[in-house]
């Protein structure tokens, strides 16, 4: 007992900065809160809201059940389209990145500069792209789909590099000791290992496209959120509420299939 009371003793006394730490995030929390202004929340606010829940409530279900192009079901599918195009294109394109990033298979200058350059990439939000898309090639679905490619390349990049740094290489210095080229060591030596880990990041990124989509869509890069602000623009409540129902299923059963595929990736 004496001796575990010595060395508690003997550990530094971390109290006072806890204290600080506490009293700055209150600070920040504090300040955060200044930039909510309740005046804002008047009458007319509360009654909308009231409205969009109302519509959630009561939906259009012939739009529901429309299968023209201006029906909900189409402009899921169209969303998902974007979203399933933009990751295959940006999956495609980030793994060359990747492996020119990748510090334990190519040198650390090369490394360090297409690592810049994705991190360039990566600071810069999907609207942002959508917009200045939208402005060369014209409002539509292509727009999304470049805009999903772009943003995809960025962070799949990133997370492919993570994984392959995290390989043991000894098998690459086993082909390098035969005579191997880089491309023969990537294409028979890693690949092989890396292809489950990539199919699951994948999948997770196609997630989180198929909530960008729906964004983009707002500013006019195709999909159901161009439908969604037209009705609220419009106060046509009900066809929110039949739209955003359609969104949630469709998100839904998106997630569940890839948790199921990414789970069976992984543990094989």
């Amino acid at each position: 007992m004496d001796v575990i009371q010595k060395q508690y003793k003997l550990e530094p006394n971390r109290r006072i900065t806890q204290l600080v730490t506490i009293f700055i995030l209150c600070l920040l929390f504090g300040w955060s809160l200044s930039a909510i202004e309740f005046e804002q929340l008047t009458t007319n606010g509360f009654t909308i809201a009231k409205n969009i829940l109302v519509g959630m409530v009561q939906p259009d279900l012939s739009l529901l059940v429309n299968v023209t192009t201006s029906g909900v079901p189409y402009l899921l599918i169209e969303t998902m389209a974007i979203a399933f195009l933009g990751t295959i294109v940006g999956s495609i394109l980030a793994i060359p990145l990747a492996f020119l990033s990748a510090s334990n298979i190519v040198p650390k200058p090369i490394a360090y500069v297409v690592r810049f350059l994705l991190i360039l990439i990566r600071t810069i939000p999907a609207i942002v792209y959508g917009l200045m898309f939208i402005r060369v090639t014209g409002p539509g679905p292509f727009a999304g789909v470049l805009t999903m490619s772009l943003v995809s390349i960025g962070m799949l990049s990133k997370l492919y590099v993570d994984v392959i740094e995290d390989l043991d290489i000894s098998i690459l210095e086993s082909m390098e000791s035969i005579g191997c080229t880089t491309l023969e060591k990537i294409r028979f030596g890693l690949l092989p290992q890396l292809l489950a880990s990539f199919l699951s990041i994948v999948i997770y990124r196609f997630d989180m496209n198929l909530r960008d989509a729906t964004v983009l869509g707002l500013v006019g890069a195709g999909g159901i959120g161009a439908p969604l602000i037209f009705a609220m623009n419009a106060y046509r409540w009900s066809e929110v509420g039949s739209i955003l129902i359609g969104l949630i299923l469709l998100i839904l059963i998106v997630e569940y299939m890839s948790n199921k595929i990414r789970t069976k990736l992984v543990r094989g």
